[in-house]
């Protein structure tokens, strides 16, 4: 068990070594992507490839994951038409099974010369030392039954007490994901390659991590850790639907990002995430553990100026928001002044850059056309209410 992300990343590289790995052939891993294990291994020689469909247009890209199901949303067919062509040379195409194919045939000659195949668990079964993957691409479990070594990395979290238990979180989990009622491929790995099996590893390393999570074991958002990284609180999201995953700055987007990340990298090194919620709630509904995110949120808000980590501005700021939230005619009257202002400056269009101190906003997405009339009056309007 590896206590932080250096430490992983040297027993990653030492089993590579060991082992005398020259191609990794990956399968999508968020805790992989924590712990920086491609670049680990790719600083020592070894190259890695993602084998997820999604996972390799953002290696190709060079980008990180933009969503934790499906890491390439962001892009559309012509992006990655484009970027098929300058990095595969590849003539372009529209075709989405073209595309398809095209990945597949670049990573066919992988699977069948990669030394190690590198996987996450989904989940891990105490009683029988069982891996369990749940994927809709069969890339999964070629890359962990061809490849002569096998290296499953996972969160301490990951562990089940029984296969028993196993069934009610196989409902949970592509029902909350994908709305599936099971996905296409369930694989159930237990130990190495045995006598008279026709494929399998002849060697099986489970690198387990705690980085952090022990801690928040023992703390007040023990909670957190229930989390089956379905991304249904992502999809549900209003804040993460219009500024995506790059934006939240490390691995974990959305509403559980913002929660988690602040408790795995400490929340001084982020103190934004907690604060970029409209708390509508609508993450708590969908989750299907249950896990109380914007409880969850405020209570960082209040760790944060706790800690110090609010400067008298956003203080003052919240205190005069929370002033006009309190009185009706004068948020009213406020939201008429915003609006005419905003149609006059944008005359109806996403506004593409904001001046300082909100260029932030703007750093990575259009901000939206200012509505004509306020939600408020536009719901009066729809009850039939009279002013």
């Amino acid at each position: 068990m590896a206590r932080d992300a250096a430490q992983a990343r040297d027993i990653a590289v030492r089993i590579a070594k060991e082992e005398g790995i020259a191609l990794a052939v990956k399968s999508k891993s968020m805790a992989s992507e924590e712990i920086s294990f491609n670049d680990a291994l790719q600083g020592e020689g070894v190259e890695v490839v993602e084998s997820d469909l999604g996972e390799y247009i953002i290696q190709l890209a060079g980008e990180p994951p933009s969503h934790i199901i499906a890491p390439a949303v962001h892009k559309t067919r012509g992006d990655i038409s484009r970027l098929f062509e300058r990095k595969l040379g590849e003539p372009p195409t529209d075709s989405i099974p073209q595309l398809v194919a095209t990945a597949r045939k670049h990573l066919r000659a992988k699977f069948l010369s990669a030394g190690m195949g590198v996987s996450g668990a989904n989940f891990l079964v105490a009683d029988t030392g069982s891996i369990v993957l749940v994927t809709n691409e069969g890339n999964g479990r070629m890359g962990a039954v061809l490849p002569r070594v096998h290296l499953a990395v996972a969160g301490i979290e990951k562990v089940i007490p029984r296969m028993a238990d196993l069934p009610a979180f196989l409902r949970l989990l592509p029902r909350s994901a994908s709305g599936q009622t099971i996905s296409s491929y369930v694989s159930i790995l237990t130990g190495t390659k045995r006598g008279g099996d026709p494929e399998g590893p002849e060697r099986l390393h489970i690198l387990l991590l705690d980085c952090g999570r022990s801690a928040i074991i023992e703390g007040k958002y023990r909670e957190v850790l229930k989390c089956i990284r379905c991304g249904a609180c992502l999809n549900a999201c209003p804040v993460y639907t219009s500024v995506g995953g790059h934006a939240y700055g490390w691995v974990y987007s959305g509403p559980i990002g913002a929660v988690l990340t602040p408790l795995l990298i400490g929340l001084p090194e982020a103190v934004p995430l907690p604060g970029a919620s409209t708390l509508c709630g609508a993450c708590a509904e969908v989750c299907p553990v249950k896990i109380p995110l914007p409880d969850f949120l405020l209570e960082l808000r209040a760790d944060a100026r706790d800690q110090g980590l609010k400067t008298a501005g956003e203080i003052a700021g919240m205190k005069g928001y929370a002033a006009i939230m309190k009185r009706a005619g004068l948020l009213e009257a406020l939201e008429r002044f915003v609006g005419v202002l905003s149609q006059f400056f944008s005359k109806g269009n996403p506004i593409s850059g904001l001046p300082y101190p909100f260029a932030g906003w703007t750093e990575r997405r259009d901000f939206p056309a200012a509505a004509k009339q306020p939600f408020r009056k536009l719901w009066k309007i729809r009850r039939g209410v009279r002013e």
